[in-house]
C-alpha cells in the first residue's frame, strides 16, 4: 500500500510537497482508513481539490510516472529518449526530486529518485528493518561519466547493473534479468487515465479500450455489469461482442478486430440493444472509469483518476468511492488517489483524506491535507467552510 510521497521541483511544484496517506493512532476507525501488513493506519483514499490551474494534476503525475517508470522504462524508453518529467519552468537548471514510501511483501520500503530530463542522477530503494537499511543505491558521476552503484540483497549483476541506460530504473532494468524482488515490483501496477501530458480523455475510443480490456477478464465484466444495471442508468444488461471492422477504406480486404460494448434497456414488455457508444456522457464515463477502478479493487493496486466525476451526477460519487470503503468490494484494500470539482465529496471523506491545491501568483503551486491547517475541527461541515472560502483553495474570479 502506498503510504506517502512527496515532489520538489515538479512541473508547479517549486518546492517540496508531501501527500501522505498515512493517518496516526488516535484518528477513530473508519471504512476508509485500513491498518496495512506492517502495522501502520493507512487511507484507502485521498481527494485532491482546487482551483483550475492550481495543480491537481501535477499532483498525480508522480504516481503515473513511477507507474511507468518501474513497470516499463526498460522497454519503452528509447535509448537516449528524454525522461517525460519536467522541473519547475523557472528552476530548470534543477533536478525534480521523488520521494516514495509503501508497504510491499510485509515490508516498508522507501523509494527516492532525482533526476533531469536527460538521465537518473540518484536512485535508491531502501527497506526498513530497526531502521532503513538501503538495497541498492544509484549515482552518477559525471566525471567518470558512469553510476557507482550498490547492492545488498537486490541480487543484479555488477556488470549488468553497469550497464543500465541513463533513463530506465534499475528496478525496471534488474526485472529484466530476472532478479526476484525486481520482478515483483515491476508487476505492480498503477491504473490511472494520466499521462505524462495530463488527463488521458480519449472519448469513445476509451470506451473500446475499456471494453477490450473487460471481455478478456469474465469476473470483471461480471462486476462492471452489476454495477453499472444497478446504478439506475437504464440498463439491465451489457454485453461486449467481438467484431471486425474495416481499417482503411482504400483497403477494405484490410479488417481490424475491435470490441463492441452493448447496452441492453427493458421497455413495454421488450428488450432492446443499443451500442454503448450511442448511450449518454455520464454511461460512458462511468464504463470507462471502473476499467481503471475494477482492476485496481481486484489485484489490491492504485487508481490514480484525474477529474474522477467527469460526466457524472454527484449523487453517483458516493457509490463509485464506496467501493473503497467497504471489505466486500475491495477484499485487498485497493487504493484511490484522484482529482475532483465535484466538491459534494467533502461530504463523504473526513479531513485526512482530502489535500488543497492552490497556485501563487508566481505560478507555484502548493498543497496541504486538510486535518494539518489549523482551526479545522471534526464536527464542521467541510463543505460548507470550503464553500465559504475558509480553507482557500478557491478561484479568484
Amino acid at each position: 500500500m502506498l503510504h506517502s510521497y512527496a515532489v520538489t521541483n515538479f512541473q508547479s511544484f517549486l518546492d517540496r510537497v508531501e501527500v501522505d496517506l498515512v493517518v496516526n493512532q488516535r484518528a477513530p476507525d473508519t471504512d476508509w482508513i485500513t491498518t496495512c501488513a506492517t502495522g501502520q493506519r493507512v487511507s484507502k483514499v485521498m481527494a485532491a481539490i482546487g482551483a483550475n490551474g492550481s495543480g491537481k494534476t501535477a499532483l498525480l503525475k508522480p504516481l503515473a510516472f513511477l507507474g511507468w517508470f518501474f513497470t516499463s522504462s526498460f522497454q519503452q524508453a528509447a535509448p537516449g529518449a528524454e525522461l517525460p518529467i519536467h522541473p519547475h519552468f523557472a528552476n530548470t537548471a534543477s533536478p525534480v526530486e521523488i520521494d516514495c514510501t509503501a508497504d510491499f511483501d510485509g515490508h516498508l520500503w522507501r523509494y527516492v529518485l532525482r533526476c533531469t530530463p536527460q538521465r537518473v542522477l540518484h536512485e535508491a530503494l531502501y527497506r526498513k528493518h530497526d531502521r532503513f537499511r538501503y538495497v541498492f543505491t544509484r549515482d552518477w558521476n559525471e566525471l567518470d561519466g558512469a553510476y557507482a552503484i550498490r547492492q545488498q540483497e537486490f541480487g543484479l549483476d555488477h556488470a549488468k547493473a553497469a550497464e543500465v541506460r541513463p533513463n530506465v530504473s534499475l528496478i525496471s532494468w534488474a526485472a529484466q534479468y530476472g532478479v526476484p524482488l525486481a520482478l515483483r515490483m515491476a508487476s505492480t501496477s498503477v491504473y490511472s487515465n494520466v499521462a505524462f501530458s495530463g488527463r488521458v480523455n480519449k472519448g469513445d475510443i476509451g470506451v473500446l479500450e475499456a471494453a477490450k480490456g473487460f471481455f478478456s477478464n469474465q469476473a470483471l465484466r461480471s462486476e462492471m455489469e452489476r454495477l453499472l444495471c444497478s446504478w439506475d442508468l437504464g440498463l439491465s444488461a451489457v454485453e461486449i461482442r467481438e467484431t471486425e471492422v474495416v481499417q482503411n477504406l482504400l483497403a477494405p480486404n484490410q479488417q481490424q478486430k475491435i470490441w463492441m460494448p452493448f447496452g441492453h434497456h427493458r421497455s413495454h414488455g421488450q428488450e432492446y440493444v443499443l451500442p454503448l457508444l450511442l448511450e449518454s456522457n455520464g454511461t460512458k464515463s462511468a464504463f470507462s472509469l471502473l476499467s481503471f477502478l475494477l482492476p485496481a479493487l481486484n489485484t489490491g493496486g492504485l487508481a490514480v483518476v484525474d477529474e474522477f466525476e467527469s460526466d457524472l451526477h454527484p449523487h453517483m460519487l458516493d457509490a463509485i468511492l464506496g467501493l473503497f470503503a467497504s471489505e466486500k468490494t475491495n477484499p485487498r484494500d485497493a487504493q484511490l488517489v484522484f482529482t475532483s470539482h465535484a466538491l459534494e465529496i467533502l461530504n463523504l471523506l473526513d479531513k485526512r483524506q482530502v489535500m488543497l491545491v492552490e497556485k501563487n501568483e508566481d505560478c507555484e503551486s502548493h498543497a496541504i491535507r486538510l486535518d494539518q491547517m489549523e482551526g479545522v475541527r471534526p464536527d464542521v461541515s467541510l463543505y460548507a467552510k470550503y464553500m465559504a472560502g475558509a480553507f482557500g483553495a478557491v478561484p479568484n474570479l
